[in-house]
């Protein structure tokens, strides 16, 4: 008699990400990208929280993002709690061609890590396909401040646009390797006009976050990304 092949069983891991920043910077595109793969330029106004969720696979894991999109109105900053208590990640978007949402992750980041200090912070200017068409002089002053704000935050900076797919999947990429410790080959971006990927020397932890949840006995992906 043959003996039956019995499949391996998939640990499962639940990851949840926050998407915070000011109205109209992208949130809810940036989300609609990764999990989609569909981009709108029509703007449509987030009332509370949006939530989508994402499987992805790393070896013998299956890593699933449930990723939390918070409006930026002032009405919602009451909300903040659902998208940061909890999340292993929260991600703090800014729109590149307006520089007072720069000035603003100031208070989000203020607020969200009083709520969750734990979270790795995710500093991510939006529409790099605009930014590019700015005076190389403005582009130079955005880029340094948020490489500033990302030293203070101990953030990984990404620069993305969701219009023309500009590190969107490397976004999360980044996200997993910091919050499992898992070695990532991405090369980084630094010089000024390009679109800025920094992450080797920021947001790091020494242990994996224990926001993220496990359906089986592994804590953590045992396979680099």
């Amino acid at each position: 008699m043959q003996s039956s092949s019995i499949p391996k069983t998939r640990n499962q891991i639940e990851v949840q990400i926050g998407l915070v920043g000011d109205a109209q910077v992208g949130k809810t595109s940036l989300m609609v990208k990764y999990v989609q793969n569909i981009f709108n330029d029509e703007y449509t106004q987030t009332l509370g929280v949006n939530f989508l969720k994402r499987k992805v696979s790393v070896r013998s894991t299956d890593i699933v993002f449930s990723i939390l999109d918070l409006g930026g109105q002032k009405e919602f900053i009451n909300m903040l709690p659902i998208a940061s208590i909890g999340s292993s990640a929260i991600i703090f978007l800014f729109d590149l061609t307006r520089p007072e949402t720069l000035n603003s992750i100031k208070e989000w980041y203020r607020q969200a890590n009083g709520l969750n200090d734990q979270a790795i912070p995710i500093l991510v200017g939006t529409k790099y396909d605009l930014f590019i068409d700015l005076d190389q002089s403005t582009q130079e002053k955005i880029s340094r401040i948020a490489m500033q704000y990302a030293q203070v935050m101990n953030a990984p900076l990404i620069f993305t646009s969701t219009a023309k797919s500009i590190n969107v999947q490397k976004i999360f990429k980044i996200a997993l390797s910091k919050i499992f410790n898992l070695t990532l080959t991405i090369s980084e971006i630094n010089e000024i006009g390009d679109p800025l990927l920094i992450y080797k020397t920021l947001g790091n932890r020494s242990t994996p976050i224990a926001n993220a949840s496990a359906s089986s006995s592994a804590s953590s992906p045992s396979a680099s990304t």
